[in-house]
């Protein structure tokens, strides 16, 4: 080979080089125009207010309504948890906050509220406390499709045998005579909550992709519900614990259920304004509410980790005839 023909035939492998580099580069930077553009797509289609909306909604919470939402109209919540994070089974389990009942239980009187509910007003107060969100337009194809979804469980639940609508679930939780011994609680959720949960109660993530949400919700933090949940109130959330956790084997004494629930919610989480605006009628406010004003003189401490008997007892005594 001469050497004006070895110089051609490197010009031309060089020559060859460059082109398939400049392929490569217009092939990754089309994909990744695409995505966007699918991205983007995906965001503004239309969405159908289906039951089957609604349900995919209660499961996949943070990805449609969540924060890194590529539509910024549809970024409603600023944890990053699910609704089935606490409605396990997208509700479907009977027992302990189930959402097979709903219809049977709407519209009804709320003390928080001060006023009558319906369903859609009961989504609206989880989407602002246990989401720490905001709440949806009533008229938005979310509320509807989520309103929806709860409504058709109503004629799942109709259609269930007897058996199926027994829980699975250890006996129900007693309220221990004592204040919550967070010390004690935080042991508990060292050796049973925290293979889970994190040792810093984050959570797991599903998949590495945070806007999926997580496989085990954060049970403190920004990513969690905020003060003016219903789960933040201890008895609640024993109530809870003591049925559902550790999940798969719900085997936690009274005692241990109290411990750990009270231990979960002295952690720190994002506080909801205006709490004080709730209970117009104090008397009617739960006596584990974590925060005032109250209709007694009980301190705060002792309404949000007990011992609870004597404020049950003083509300018991006021509604005795000539009392």
């Amino acid at each position: 080979m001469t050497i004006h023909q070895e110089r051609a035939e490197r010009s031309g492998l060089g020559a060859a080089i460059v082109v398939c580099c400049l392929i490569g580069a217009g092939v990754v930077g089309a994909t990744l125009y695409l995505g966007r553009e699918q991205v983007a797509e995906a965001s503004a289609a239309p969405v159908v207010a289906t039951a089957e909306y609604g349900r995919r909604l209660l499961r996949e919470t943070p990805e449609l309504l969540g924060q890194d939402h590529p539509d910024p109209e549809r970024r409603f919540i600023t944890s990053r948890l699910a609704c089935a994070s606490c409605h396990l089974n997208i509700g479907t389990d009977p027992g302990t906050l189930t959402l097979l009942q709903t219809t049977e239980h709407y519209p009804r009187f709320s003390g928080r509220a001060g006023t009558m509910t319906d369903i859609e007003d009961r989504i609206n107060e989880c989407m602002t406390r246990s989401m720490n969100g905001k709440p949806l337009p009533m008229d938005s194809p979310e509320m509807i499709a989520m309103a929806s979804y709860l409504r058709s469980l109503g004629a799942d639940y109709a259609a269930m045998g007897a058996a199926s609508k027994k829980p699975d679930e250890p006996p129900a939780f007693k309220t221990p005579d004592r204040r919550a011994d967070l010390s004690a609680g935080q042991m508990v959720y060292t050796e049973r909550c925290s293979i889970c949960h994190g040792t810093d109660g984050g959570g797991l993530l599903a998949t590495e992709d945070v806007r999926k949400g997580y496989l085990f919700p954060a049970l403190w933090g920004p990513n969690s519900y905020n003060d003016g949940a219903g789960m933040a109130r201890v008895l609640t959330a024993s109530r809870f614990v003591k049925a559902r956790m550790p999940l798969g084997q719900p085997d936690l004494t009274d005692g241990e259920a109290f411990d750990v629930a009270a231990y979960v919610n002295s952690q720190p989480r994002p506080e909801m304004p205006n709490l004080a605006n709730d209970y117009p009628d104090r008397a009617l406010k739960p006596i584990d509410n974590g925060y005032g004003p109250y209709a007694d003189s009980f301190p705060q401490d002792q309404h949000k980790y007990g011992p609870f008997k004597p404020i049950d007892d003083y509300y018991k005594s006021l509604k005795k005839p000539g009392s």
